[in-house]
């Protein structure tokens, strides 16, 4: 039995609220020094790798548009950096990427990876465009990671090599999906909150004031995550979660501490 058979949801008297439809399209940027990518070895690791099918290809190198199991992909070169005012202000949130301040302005050109098929959702897309940017990546030996500027995320080209896999095992990559936030305090308590679940349609998770150390924050919220994705589970105001029939964790939605809006807030 896996996990989340055993994450739990307690459901209170509330009518649900319908869940807004999300056609966003899911857009990333692998970025490279010094070269870039090969569209016929990045095709090779979808079906490969991936065991994608591949089909309606129109392009080259330079830009393409295809059909990837069905959904519309495309892919483009862009021979230039990215701007350093999108990045240099999330370096010191890319807790992920060792040397990030170095490293990420070295680059010198990136592609844009976009995923166009509204009828798909939006962890279909996303899981999508996760596999094309694992394979570009994997393939590309001048790639050094991606950015993914909605979620205000930098994420190293091993590390994200490594997660991509988790699609694998039939599990979702969410931490190159969502930004996690932690903040310590001077009495020793710690915070979290989540930045990209809004691209999902959820609603942003916080957790105030914690005795539970940051990593211990970090291990705890990402199956919260996964659940939430992966089973389209909307938490709401009232309700308690846990991983065991024992655990209640109250939801409660309120007024953000590190966001704008409300978030919900889970109470550990």
């Amino acid at each position: 039995m896996g996990l989340f058979d055993f994450f739990k949801k307690k459901e209170t008297k509330e009518t649900p609220k319908p869940e807004k439809e999300n056609n966003s399209i899911a857009l990333s940027m692998p970025m490279f020094k010094g070269g870039s990518y090969s569209l016929d070895k990045v095709l090779e690791d979808l079906k490969s790798h991936w065991g994608l099918e591949v089909s309606e290809i129109s392009g080259d190198d330079e830009a393409a548009t295809l059909i990837i199991n069905g959904m519309m992909a495309a892919i483009a070169k862009m021979p230039a950096p990215i701007p350093s005012e999108d990045l240099e202000s999330i370096f010191g949130y890319s807790y992920l990427w060792n040397n990030v301040e170095k490293e990420v302005p070295e680059h010198d050109s990136h592609a844009i990876v976009s995923i166009l098929d509204k009828s798909k959702s939006q962890v279909e897309k996303f899981s999508l465009m996760t596999m094309i940017n694992a394979s570009i990546l994997r393939t590309s030996p001048d790639a050094i990671g991606v950015y993914q500027g909605s979620q205000t995320l930098l994420l190293p080209k091993g590390l994200y090599i490594d997660f991509a896999d988790f699609l694998l095992e039939g599990n979702l990559p969410v931490i190159l999906w969502i930004y996690i936030g932690l903040i310590g305090s001077e009495e020793g308590k710690n915070s979290l909150y989540t930045f990209g679940m809004k691209d999902f349609g959820k609603e942003e998770i916080e957790i105030i004031d914690s005795q539970m150390s940051r990593s211990d924050l970090h291990d705890f919220i990402l199956p919260v995550l996964n659940y939430i994705l992966a089973y389209d589970v909307t938490l709401k105001n009232g309700e308690t979660i846990g991983f065991s029939e024992e655990q209640k964790i109250k939801i409660t939605e309120s007024k953000a501490v590190y966001l704008d809006g409300n978030s919900l807030k889970l109470e550990l």
